[in-house]
């Protein structure tokens, strides 16, 4: 180790777990540690999490990384939070969750929303006068399908009002792990966002809007104050650095959600770069020198983690997710294999396309580029050749047209090709996959070395910020790559194809999936 380098204690928190590293101040990835947290799911769309499970998820892992001395504790100089965005907690003023965060995926409050933004003449379901009122000062509005923070707490105040008269502040997920770590409540200018209460119109200005907010019928003081991502919101609180063992004059750094840290982390942030995301959802997104809103296709821009720079992002709700289902119905826990592997493997065998075989990956609905709680997934042209070597790779490549779609609105809204593009997450880890992606999307694919620690590393880029050691102009250049996927031009007919036919499958049966769910 270098004399005198400093280090991050960099907490990636993700819906399926927290993963906790050591990460230089310049991005290098030393060790990092795991573990899974459960999600609870609801009837009529609920998606919850006990924020207990979150913060014990942190304590393990931080014990068990720090115990293998990988680093000199003293060097640890600051920790840093991604987390997932749009998991609300609602806190009394002692900082104590009064109930279960309503996550990403809890769309039990798009009744609220949907009233709150209804109106005469209507256009996709927002009153004209709505939209006059948001995309100006906000870039966009509340996702109809209810799964932001603003949902999250009308659905508390109309539902759970004894809670909601209690509750001090309501908290993003990330913000609530800082309040843990510290005491101090406070949500950085990213973070706040989706509770769509913002005035966003002047990137460095960004302050509530009092307008906004009586119009929702939200209490303004159960709102926290706001910071910018780089600034350092105070020092580790003493009970948690006794008990992890942290130099009690390790910083806290506001940090960001997981969107903004892992365009860090993917080494995109300069502008029209872009980047796809590929965990439990994924998303496709690119940092933009300018404010537009794209309200038919839920895309905007939205503030980042880099000062005076806005990000445009279309996420969808399931990709990875869509490889769990399917291990879940394969696996056979008689056989410790490692069954991702043995999908790539079963995936690579299989030429592409499926032989025509088309999967939809909208197992929770989808976010974007169409705001739906209805759309469901399905496996189309089904017949007696089939087999589950076909399925395995249809839901690859069906995650692939997914993003494709994305990608297509993306490109309008920035009025140019994103090529190459970066990919990071759990999901860029498999090659056959990543290929995949290329052939679809007919993009060159760069594969970021370690791809699942890029949350981990924008967290460790946006503290070594804070901390003085980098500029964002200065990432680019630390950022490696393990590989680069290049479009198979003898693919190109038969994913050009295939895309059109599931677009089509989308147009053909929309109406039919508001009807079933």
């Amino acid at each position: 180790m270098m004399a005198g380098k400093e280090y991050v204690l960099a907490i990636d928190h993700g819906t399926s777990g927290v993963k906790t590293a050591v990460v230089s101040t310049y991005g290098e990835v030393i060790d990092f540690e795991y573990e899974k947290t459960p999600i609870h799911f609801l009837p009529n769309g609920g998606a919850e999490q006990d924020p207990n499970d979150w913060w014990n998820g942190i304590i393990k892992t931080s014990k068990r990384l720090l115990q293998k001395d990988v680093v000199p504790v003293e060097d640890i100089a600051a920790i840093c939070v991604s987390s997932t965005w749009s998991s609300t907690v609602a806190v009394d003023d002692e900082g104590v969750h009064l109930m279960n965060s309503l996550t990403w995926m809890d769309s039990r409050g798009a009744p609220y929303v949907k009233e709150a933004m209804r109106g005469f003449p209507s256009i996709a379901g927002y009153g004209l006068s709505n939209l006059l009122r948001w995309i100006p000062k906000t870039g966009g509005g509340p996702e109809l399908s209810g799964k932001d923070d603003i949902a999250h707490i009308l659905l508390t105040k109309y539902e759970y009002p004894d809670i909601y008269e209690k509750t001090h502040m309501f908290l993003g997920s990330k913000d609530y792990l800082n309040l843990r770590l510290t005491g101090k409540f406070a949500a950085s200018y990213d973070s706040i966002m989706l509770f769509w209460v913002t005035d966003i119109r002047n990137v460095n200005d960004i302050h509530y809007d009092d307008k906004l907010i009586k119009r929702l019928k939200i209490d303004r003081s159960k709102l926290p104050p706001l910071k910018a991502s780089t600034d350092v919101l105070g020092t580790v609180s003493k009970c948690v650095a006794e008990e992890l063992g942290l130099n009690p004059d390790a910083k806290v750094v506001m940090g960001s959600p997981d969107h903004q840290s892992a365009c860090v982390g993917s080494g995109a942030v300069r502008d029209f770069e872009g980047h796809i995301y590929i965990g439990t959802s994924s998303w496709i997104e690119c940092i933009v020198p300018f404010k537009k809103a794209d309200a038919l296709h839920s895309i905007a821009s939205l503030p980042t983690a880099i000062p005076g720079k806005y990000q445009c992002i279309d996420e969808q709700d399931i990709a990875g997710g869509a490889l769990s289902f399917l291990v879940d119905i394969f696996r056979d826990n008689s056989k410790p294999l490692d069954t991702y592997k043995c999908l790539d493997e079963i995936a690579e065998r299989v030429p592409a396309g499926s032989d025509k075989l088309i999967f939809t990956p909208w197992l929770n609905g989808e976010r974007t580029p169409v705001d739906s709680t209805s759309l469901r997934a399905g496996l189309y042209n089904i017949s007696k050749t089939t087999n589950s070597d076909h399925i395995v790779r249809a839901v690859f490549e069906g995650v692939a047209y997914n993003t494709r779609w994305a990608l297509n609105y993306v490109e309008k809204f920035i009025g140019r090709k994103m090529n190459p593009i970066n990919i990071v997450g759990g999901g860029a880890k498999s090659d056959v996959w990543c290929q995949i992606f290329a052939d679809v999307m007919n993009r060159e694919i760069r594969r970021v070395k370690n791809p699942m620690q890029a949350n981990a590393r924008g967290a460790a880029f946006i503290a070594s910020v804070a901390l003085g050691h980098i500029t964002f102009d200065d990432i680019p250049k630390l950022v490696r790559y393990s590989n680069v996927f290049h479009p198979n031009p003898e693919n190109r007919e038969t994913y050009d194809g295939l895309f059109k036919e599931f677009l089509q499958i989308y147009k053909n049966n929309r109406a039919m999936y508001e009807r079933l769910n």
